[in-house]
């Protein structure tokens, strides 16, 4: 499974940014949900306003029950939980 153009082009940006030390972390409401996020920006400049361009928020809990990573035997797939027996 191949990451597509657009999310490589904002990693390089976010990375861009961190070496820069344009990054910040806010705290933002959740569009959706209202609920509170903590908002990973890169931070630029706009005839001396600052901008902040979100990424992605932190994950909530335990970031390792959150996300499902690739299935090493099967790029094409994810890994799944076992279901209970």
């Amino acid at each position: 499974m191949s990451i597509p153009d657009h999310a490589r082009c904002n990693f390089q940006t976010l990375l861009r940014a961190a070496a820069d030390g344009n990054l910040a972390l806010m705290e933002c409401l959740d569009a959706e949900t209202g609920a509170h996020r903590y908002v990973i920006c890169a931070v630029g400049r706009d005839s001396g306003d600052y901008v902040f361009t979100p990424f992605g928020h932190l994950a909530d809990d335990n970031p390792y029950d959150a996300y499902l990573p690739p299935d090493p035997d099967d790029p094409g797939c994810f890994v799944r939980p076992e279901a209970p027996s």
